[in-house]
């Protein structure tokens, strides 16, 4: 008796879910995995010492001075995460309109990096050199009549930047979005003998409403005068991204991010696709918040949900994901 049924006849005799149909061919045929070494944690550092102070707007991740920093980070590294990610929410008197505190060379980031790559010297340090931490108005650059300027700017992070890594960061990733920058720091850690320092480019980081826990973390979003749009990209515009990465790329990037994540994983696809270089995402604030707020209201399964969301950055070409959850992903893969 022929039991070929009509779906055969439509398909072809080919049935997608034959690979679908049991656990084990299930893990078979997976096209992408999540693992530890994908996660890279951003952590908040503030002055002070024995000090974890919760951030109400991002639950589950508090700012930390230096010394609980380096044992949170010690945690990190036994779980096998490979890279932390610093972020410093230094005393307000010490902000100005310049972000002067960001070349002093034992400021609250470079004494972070160098505690950490002390006691820890197994985990890599990415170090930021965007000056919104260090600035009165909240803006990544240098404020003049109105303006962010560029060049005065880009000027300042170089310098920032050897200091960062005069302090042990391993690499730099500049986040303030002027033109130069990547090739002017390149140039300039070279200069000062750090051939090795790589340069994790914010290749394009978008005017996003995604940011604002974050803001509160490091305290600017109160300080800030007016927008960032003249400085970070449209989130209309895709082109446009290709075309800042490809600048970073030609002016000695080894790596890229794209910032937000997951409302950006297409142009996370499209820059591995035109680059070939390691693609990051960073799943930022608002997107770490989003998930746990209805988590806590009980209105999604928060865990499944961290696991899906970051295994799509893998789907969509990541080679990693910058997240708040790096802690709590790890733990689960180490018990999977």
């Amino acid at each position: 008796m022929d039991k070929t049924h009509l779906v055969d006849e439509i398909t072809g005799h080919r049935r997608m879910r034959r690979n679908r149909k049991a656990d084990w061919t299930r893990r078979m045929v997976q096209e992408n995995r999540l693992t530890v070494d994908d996660l890279i944690w951003p952590i908040f550092i503030v002055p002070g010492t024995g000090i974890v102070d919760p951030i109400a707007a991002m639950p589950g991740v508090s700012r930390m001075s230096v010394d609980k920093a380096v044992e949170a980070v010690k945690q990190a590294a036994d779980l096998g995460i490979p890279a932390i990610a610093t972020f410093p929410d230094i005393e307000m008197n010490l902000r100005d309109e310049t972000g002067s505190q960001s070349l002093v060379a034992d400021n609250l980031i470079n004494k972070a990096t160098a505690a950490i790559k002390k006691a820890v010297p197994n985990i890599g340090i990415i170090t930021d050199v965007a000056l919104d931490p260090f600035t009165s108005h909240g803006h990544d650059g240098i404020l003049r009549e109105g303006v962010i300027v560029n060049d005065e700017t880009v000027d300042q992070v170089v310098r920032a930047a050897v200091m960062q890594a005069d302090a042990g960061a391993d690499i730099i990733a500049p986040s303030e979005m002027m033109d130069g920058r990547i090739g002017a720091i390149r140039r300039g850690l070279d200069a000062s003998g750090h051939q090795d320092v790589g340069i994790m480019s914010y290749a394009t980081k978008f005017s996003s409403g995604f940011y604002g826990p974050y803001r509160d973390a490091i305290n600017t979003s109160g300080l800030l005068k007016g927008d960032k749009n003249s400085y970070y990209i449209s989130p209309a515009n895709g082109t446009e991204a290709l075309r800042d990465a490809a600048l970073d790329v030609e002016e000695g990037a080894d790596m890229l991010m794209v910032k937000p994540g997951l409302a950006y994983l297409d142009i996370c696809w499209r820059i591995k696709e035109a680059f070939g270089l390691p693609t990051y995402a960073y799943q930022v604030s608002g997107e770490y918040t989003q998930i746990k707020a209805a988590a806590m209201n009980g209105w999604i399964d928060g865990e499944r949900i961290m696991m899906e969301t970051l295994l799509c950055f893998k789907r969509a070409g990541c080679d990693g994901i910058l997240t708040y959850f790096a802690i709590e992903a790890a733990k689960k893969l180490a018990k999977s």
